[in-house]
């Protein structure tokens, strides 16, 4: 008898590894075609304003230069990018032109693009262009943004696009019965997810067969391709999107941009292929910024410490237009204030602000970053203010497992209505303070030694994942003995391919090896949701599962026929099949079989923990160091902890970047100013040496049949507020008490300088 050793929850090391460490990916600009163009575009030079005059003139006398692409080109009216989740027909004002027709309104914003036979030229082209733009007053403040004095657009009469508002109970009964009340205003600050490798397509146009093929999707190739047939006035068969290797998305890669329309259109308009790749400048400057949130947020509570009602005023700065995810965060913010704790009277609101300022989008933890540092900085004053141990308080509020599923309140406009699913949320905490050594480190805080004052922190969070509707795979049993499979869903480098294969061996009980893996590119199946709130495993997962049930079935009763019994007396065994009487027969020789698996969902999981840090903070020069950071969390069920482990690590890091240093900065007439590595520092691999993950599988997800939950971003969203509270823990001699992010040095040093300056 044939034995199998199920390979999930086994550490495999991942498969993706071996060809990409010996240099031999192939990444969209690895991607060429014969007699392509170079596309450079050519962007707004400021914030706001009317152009007046575009001469491509001096261009197209560029020995080299081929064609220059404007707003009269494409044709009018141009073209707009829609939002694609939480679509409301008010909100089509506020979706992005592809290119600017006569109005700017973002450092970035594309004008023209140049084709030529080299990047270089095309550079030389985009420099020769003749421009003149009436500059107008831009909106980059706060407080004018929402004054309205000026108007990013001037038919709306505000800068508000919409207002969400989320609430249950009654929150004023709660306030007026309430024995302690404290009111905040924080603010996380503008930053992204820059992966390392850059955005980059190459279009090709076959008019003959009237099919446009585009190289370098990623995220959602399936939704890119029917965002750009719509634009571009083809049917969705005639598109198709190629997933090669991704260097990183983090939520901002792969969204539709103005870009994944201009460069397609140029190469159906010229006739040729036309390749794009940006730099890191336009990269920083023109993709998906976040975060930009300030919230005014105020807690009621008992004097033990039970928390009573939450009420909050959010304003999101979404910059100049809506982007297709841009509403994600600020109804996150809305609906996720509360986290993993049980508040039976809640009410915030988000309104979402429009600046001259690039669009925002997602970025790993979109809103739930922002809100863990809101909510736990709040309930770590709560707990000083009334003497108590921040610990208890926070133990004493988290929902119960006895109250799961737990429902999350409900937002308005577009109701989504969610619940927590499934957990224990005192087991990670638990597990959390343990294994930092919480009793032992206590006698730290706030301590001075050799100079640095230290603080330690822990925060407990919820974590999302596995957004719907659908996912779908395909298994291709081949008549060679191998195993195809086929994803809908889009590999960003977070081990899919790994992931997914020891999924689809355990369903199928035979080796990896034998199963090859495809996935993301829209020739592969006919439908595919990608990869985007970590819905990957759960999602794609699930529906491998149902492939393989199907496949088993099909390959039954192919056997069945051939081995003259019932289809339900075939026994299988890896690839082979059995009939009762003992005869077998391999599924190569039944001919090529697949089945077609499907996932249906719109029940989300919740992933919990918790995160503790040790700094050390020197007041004199602002700097924070981070001695110790440990995050454990519950994920349902593990797939490989090999790469969930390093999916964790590597959140952790993200999150201590934004925290610490990262910072995308305006200046007062809405010009950027953090256009290079120079100017926006991201973590070295030497920042953060000791970080720790332990990840759990005590309760495994109801709503979805391997029991797994999303779990790529919960190593980011709990840092914010972790961090923030060690160093007001490290700083309380001196009663600092961080409302802003980021901890940069200045801020800190400001902060250490004004708290020793109060009376």
């Amino acid at each position: 008898m044939r034995t199998y050793e199920n390979v999930v929850g086994t550490p495999v090391e991942r498969i993706e590894d071996l060809r990409l460490t010996r240099g031999r990916g192939t990444f969209s600009d690895d991607v060429r075609a014969e007699g392509q163009l170079h596309a450079v575009i050519l962007r707004s030079p400021v914030a706001n304003g009317t152009i007046r005059r575009l001469d491509v003139g001096p261009a197209l006398a560029i020995l080299g230069v081929h064609s220059v692409i404007t707003a009269a080109e494409i044709g009018r009216p141009v073209p707009r990018v829609p939002v694609r989740l939480f679509p409301l027909p008010e909100l089509a004002a506020f979706e992005a032109p592809v290119i600017a027709d006569g109005r700017v309104r973002f450092v970035g914003e594309p004008i023209a693009v140049v084709l030529a036979t080299s990047a270089a030229i095309a550079e030389d082209g985009r420099d020769a262009i003749g421009l003149h733009i009436d500059e107008h007053p831009a909106v980059v403040e706060l407080d004018g943004a929402l004054a309205g004095d000026t108007l990013v657009f001037d038919e709306h009469g505000s800068n508000i696009a919409i207002e969400y508002a989320s609430s249950v109970g009654d929150v004023d009964a709660a306030f007026d019965r309430a024995e302690y009340r404290r009111c905040e205003t924080f603010h996380v600050h503008r930053h992204a997810a820059v992966p390392m490798e850059p955005r980059a397509l190459l279009a090709v146009w076959d008019a003959n067969a009237c099919r446009m093929v585009v190289t370098g999707a990623a995220k959602a190739p399936f939704v890119t391709r029917r965002i750009l047939a719509m634009l571009m006035g083809l049917p969705e068969s005639s598109v198709d999107q190629i997933e090669v290797d991704v260097g990183g998305g983090f939520g901002a890669r792969g969204e539709f941009y103005p870009e994944d329309f201009l460069i397609p259109f140029a190469a159906r308009h010229v006739r040729m292929p036309v390749k794009w790749t940006e730099d890191r400048r336009d990269h920083l400057m023109t993709s998906n910024h976040s975060r930009d949130v300030t919230c005014d947020l105020e807690i009621a509570a008992r004097k033990d410490g039970t928390i009573l009602a939450l009420r909050g005023a959010a304003v999101a700065d979404v910059g100049a237009y809506l982007r297709p995810a841009g509403l994600i965060a600020p109804r996150n913010v809305t609906m996720f204030m509360a986290g993993p704790y049980h508040v039976a009277n809640y009410a915030v609101t988000t309104k979402v602000l429009l600046s001259n300022k690039t669009p925002s989008g997602t970025y790993r933890g979109p809103g739930r970053f922002e809100v863990d540092f809101f909510r736990e900085r709040l309930i770590d004053m709560m707990a000083a203010d009334l003497g108590l141990d921040r610990i208890e308080v926070r133990r004493r509020n988290l929902v119960p497992p006895g109250a799961m599923p737990y429902s999350l309140p409900s937002i308005t406009p577009a109701p989504t209505p969610s619940a927590l699913d499934s957990g224990n949320y005192e087991i990670t905490l638990d597990r959390c303070l343990a294994e930092f050594g919480w009793q032992e480190k206590i006698a730290l805080n706030g301590r001075l030694i050799e100079g640095l004052y230290h603080g330690i922190a822990v925060g407990c969070f919820v974590e999302g994942g596995a957004a719907g509707p659908k996912e779908t795979a395909r298994l291709i049993a081949h008549r060679d003995g191998s195993i195809e499979l086929r994803l809908g869903s889009a590999a960003l480098g977070q081990g899919l391919a790994t992931s997914a294969l020891q999924i689809a061996a355990d369903a199928l009980q035979v080796s990896m090896d034998r199963i090859s893996v495809r996935h993301g590119s829209t020739t592969l199946l006919e439908e595919g949701f990608g990869a985007y709130h970590s819905r990957s495993v759960v999602m794609g997962g699930s529906a491998i599962l149902d492939a393989a049930a199907k496949l088993h079935e099909i390959v039954r009763q192919a056997a069945g026929r051939y081995l003259n019994c019932p289809p339900s007396e075939v026994a299988i065994e890896g690839t082979t099949a059995r009939g009762p009487s003992g005869r077998e027969i391999a599924w190569a020789e039944l001919g090529e079989l697949s089945a077609d698996g499907a996932f249906l969902n719109s029940r989300h999981t919740y992933s919990y923990g918790a995160h503790a840090a040790h700094v050390s903070v020197d007041a004199g020069i602002g700097a924070v160091r981070v001695i110790d950071y440990i995050a454990v969390e519950d994920v349902g069920r593990i797939i490989n902890p090999l790469t969930l482990h390093g999916q964790t690590i590597g959140a952790i890091v993200q999150g201590l970047g934004g925290t610490l240093l990262e910072h995308l900065v305006y200046d007062s007439q809405g010009q950027f100013l953090t256009g290079s590595f120079a100017d926006y520092l991201m973590p070295l691999a030497t920042d953060f040496p000791r970080l720790h993950g332990i990840s759990l599988e005590m309760y495994p997800s109801p709503v979805n049949p391997l029991g797994a939950k999303g779990a790529g971003e919960g190593g980011t969203i709990p840092v914010g507020g972790v961090i923030a509270n060690a160093v007001a823990a490290a700083l309380s001699s001196l009663g600092a008490e961080p409302r802003a992010l980021p901890l940069s040095p200045p801020r800190v040093w400001q902060l250490a300088q004004g708290a020793k300056e109060r009376p």
